[in-house]
């Protein structure tokens, strides 16, 4: 077992008042356990089940299965094939705000997309005419371009671009876009992996203000009535309910959306309707999200497709 930071400790207490609870969330991150592994069927899932199911959470959608521990999906012939994409349950959890949306949804925009899971939770959900999936770092192109073409994924462009320069293409376009913002990422303790330095205050006010810049860019692409899925996998409440908070501050014109089959996790640091799920509670690392809906009147205005192709697209089509 690992030693808990100061700075852990100190995050916990803002965190919780209780001080059981500081003690669980602390417990998590300095003695990881493992969670339930999780995949999102992108097709129809087989009759008899490959794999051994956990009984489903109330909001868990039909595409999605949590599967007993020990269980290993990403070896299995099936995931190879396409059929299935491996992820944490907390993703699930933060794209679950995307079940609540009965509008149809023409065209979705991932800002920050890579490794793919919000990407293809919203392909599978909505089944749009178009998904564009940005990447802004070159690196992680890869691994998203991979798992696009592995699940089949399409039509879908991915593109690599600044999110100013895509607010500017793509200005009241997108029925809904998705940040899931790039952070501290401190839950990735929760899974035993490292993240150095992701309690300290100058990378979290860091990291806040990049998310800020993100979400600001991203606001001025989505469409009159659509939406804006915010979601991060850290703890920090600079990284979150303040990011949020800041944001209707100053886009007036967004509503945050209650999400009725999340009002067990609402967030009890702000009174905005926004949710989190925490380590301690076993069912994964650890998510915060929320959905905001864009209440102008007006027109959608249309992609220009050339430009959107100027800035580098590998398009998988129908």
């Amino acid at each position: 077992m690992n030693t808990p930071s100061n700075l852990l400790i100190k995050l916990s207490r803002r965190l919780f008042e209780n001080l059981n609870e500081q003690e669980r969330f602390v417990e998590a991150l300095t003695n990881p356990q493992p969670f339930h592994p999780c995949i999102l069927w992108g097709t129809e899932k087989p009759e008899i089940p490959p794999f051994q199911v956990e009984a489903p959470s109330p909001w868990q959608p039909n595409f999605i299965d949590r599967l007993s521990l020990g269980q290993k999906p990403g070896q299995h012939p099936l995931h190879e094939k396409g059929n299935f994409y491996c992820l944490d349950f907390s993703s699930v959890f933060a794209a679950s705000t995307l079940l609540t949306i009965s509008d149809h949804i023409d065209l979705v925009l991932d800002m920050c997309a890579a490794p793919g899971g919000k990407s293809i939770f919203a392909w599978k959900n909505f089944h749009p005419d178009l998904l564009i999936s940005n990447e802004v770092i070159g690196k992680r192109l890869g691994m998203l371009i991979s798992n696009f073409k592995r699940c089949h994924i399409k039509p879908s462009i991915i593109v690599n671009r600044d999110s100013s320069i895509l607010a500017e293409i793509m200005a009241s376009s997108s029925h809904l876009a998705i940040v899931d913002a790039p952070c501290t990422g401190q839950s990735l303790l929760a899974k035993g992996e490292k993240a150095p330095g992701c309690f300290h205050p100058t990378a979290i006010n860091k990291s806040a203000n990049r998310q800020k810049r993100i979400i600001a860019n991203s606001a001025k692409i989505v469409a009159p009535q659509g939406y804006l899925a915010y979601m991060t996998c850290t703890y920090s409440p600079e990284e979150n309910e303040q990011v949020s908070e800041w944001f209707l501050e100053r886009f007036t014109q967004f509503q945050a959306v209650e999400i009725n089959h999340l009002k067990e996790y609402q967030s009890h640091l702000t009174t905005i309707p926004c949710y989190r799920m925490f380590p301690q509670d076993r069912l994964g690392a650890g998510a915060f999200t929320v959905l905001f809906k864009n209440t102008d009147e007006g027109e959608v205005k249309e992609v220009n497709m050339n430009l959107l192709s100027g800035v580098w697209t590998n398009i998988l089509e129908k």
